[in-house]
């Protein structure tokens, strides 16, 4: 009786969502339905090939009639349709796949070629359309990569049902597809016995994620659902662990051989499962206490969800996927090499390599008196934290001298005592300098180190979920860029 409700509650929801007529503008080139591409991207830092895996028909399109052309210019790979008969630009917009990241990869410079799948939506076409992906070169100018002609009437299209009898639950619902940002929760490692916890966790990072501006204040242009498909087994892959899951999407760690970087293997199916409800983006609870996480630009993101730094990565990670954001953080490992290029100006809205300290991106937002750059001890903190680390490497190999010598364990206890004391000096050192710069943690200005480097590119503030910060907030660029794109996706009330 459940399933037979629940089929009646989809199929009442499809009617209602579809009632609303599309504009003339629209309707004159598109149904009011999905065309899913699925691809297969091949290639290493040098060639790259995209072939057409399949091509499906979906339900609504669930985006705005109006804003069929992004104004962003965002996405390192862009998505264009042409009319065939016109040569009419008729949609395009910015997209992501696993290789705009891995072709910067070592193995990728090294000649490796490997196979990523990727699907992108367009709205359905009424007549042939040319699909043309552009992708970036490392001065960010947009060249061909992929074209193909697709006739709608195409009688290879799929036109099956995409309901597949997965459970659906609503954690909020607000209004209209057409109308409000559609985000859909995906279930990975779940369990069939763990559905109620899948559902728990939908409204757990719901509610959190609705504590957070910008989404905080246009709760009401938000539309949130889950699907839930279980799993064999819990969890996901951990390789460099030696500890594999069977799963649906083949969540794993180690993506670019990073450890704590969680990616989906299984694309093409992440999108046929999220197609059985309307969705502007993807986001996949994994079910796991391990931290961790990931994201494609434009596309999904996914995190774990039982670690207590969870729902902070998963706002993190909803920032580059949703609001095209890149990490703010430097200091740390990455897989990748010279993601941003030297003299070019990132694309991404909340970073910048000021090429053009007149023109700053977050201009509007600048607080008065500030210089640009804008200084904050960050020089003076990172010769500190240098010399923490050189004394801490010679702690350890004193320790280790003191072992090997046999000293009892009160000698190496002195040693130890010793260099805590120094240690202690030092981080005073740090925490008065931080304390100098205190009153700019709130200012908007322009901060060096971002977008993994530590010079060279800049950030809008000191703190920024972004990067790390406690109380949880976006820095005043992420929260603009964010809202742009609840605008470009949504109806204001």
């Amino acid at each position: 009786m459940k399933k037979v409700i629940l089929g009646i509650f989809i199929a009442a929801f499809a009617l209602a969502a579809q009632a609303q007529t599309p504009p003339a503008s629209f309707a004159a080139d598109f149904l009011d339905k999905a065309m899913r591409i699925d691809l297969y991207h091949v290639g290493d830092a040098k060639d790259e090939t995209i072939t057409v895996d399949q091509i499906y028909q979906e339900g609504i399109w669930p985006a705005t009639y109006t804003r069929l052309i992004d104004p962003y210019d965002y996405g390192r790979t862009v998505v264009k349709v042409y009319d065939v008969a016109s040569n009419r630009l008729l949609y395009a917009n910015g997209c992501d796949d696993m290789y705009s990241e891995y072709r910067t990869t070592t193995p990728a410079l090294n000649g490796v070629k490997r196979v990523f799948e990727r699907s992108v939506r367009i709205p359905y076409p009424k007549r042939p359309v040319l699909v043309v992906i552009e992708a970036r070169d490392k001065k960010n100018i947009l060249h061909p990569v992929f074209s193909a002609t697709i006739d709608p009437a195409d009688y290879h299209i799929v036109r099956e049902t995409t309901a597949a009898g997965d459970f659906v639950t609503e954690a909020l619902k607000s209004g209209d597809p057409h109308d409000k940002v559609d985000f859909v929760f995906l279930a990975e490692g779940y369990t069939a016995e763990d559905k109620d916890k899948f559902k728990s966790d939908v409204d757990k990072f719901t509610a959190f994620l609705f504590t957070v501006e910008p989404y905080k204040s246009a709760k009401n242009r938000f539309n949130v659902r889950g699907v839930f498909r279980p799993s064999p087994e819990r969890a996901m892959d951990e390789p460099r662990q030696g500890a594999y899951k069977k799963t649906v999407l083949d969540a794993s760690f180690n993506a670019f051989d990073l450890d704590r970087y969680m990616l989906i293997e299984k694309d093409h199916r992440m999108h046929e499962i999220a197609a059985q409800v309307p969705y502007d983006a993807i986001i996949v609870l994994v079910n796991s206490k391990r931290y961790g996480g990931g994201s494609i630009a434009l596309d999904y993101c996914v995190s774990t969800v039982d670690n207590e730094r969870s729902r902070q990565v998963f706002v993190h990670e909803l920032g580059h996927s949703f609001g095209f954001l890149a990490d703010e953080y430097y200091a740390s490992e990455v897989a990748y090499n010279d993601f941003y290029p030297k003299g070019v100006e990132p694309i991404e809205p909340n970073i910048t390599a000021l090429l053009n300290p007149g023109q700053v991106k977050w201009k509007d937002l600048l607080s008065p008196g500030l210089g640009v750059p804008t200084e904050y001890g960050k020089d003076k903190i990172e010769a500190v934290l240098a010399e923490r680390q050189k004394n801490q490497k010679a702690q350890a190999d004193d320790i280790a001298a003191a072992k090997k010598k046999g000293l009892p364990e009160a000698e190496i206890k002195k040693i130890q005592d010793g260099y805590a004391e120094a240690d202690k000096v030092l981080a005073k050192q740090i925490s008065d300098i931080r304390a100098l710069y205190a009153s700019l943690n709130d200012k908007v200005g322009v901060f060096e180190g971002a977008g993994y480097a530590a010079h060279g590119l800049y950030r809008s503030q000191v703190n920024c979920i972004m990067i790390s910060n406690p109380k949880d907030e976006f820095c005043a660029a992420c929260r603009q860029a964010i809202g742009r794109m609840i605008d470009y996706f949504s109806k204001a009330d």
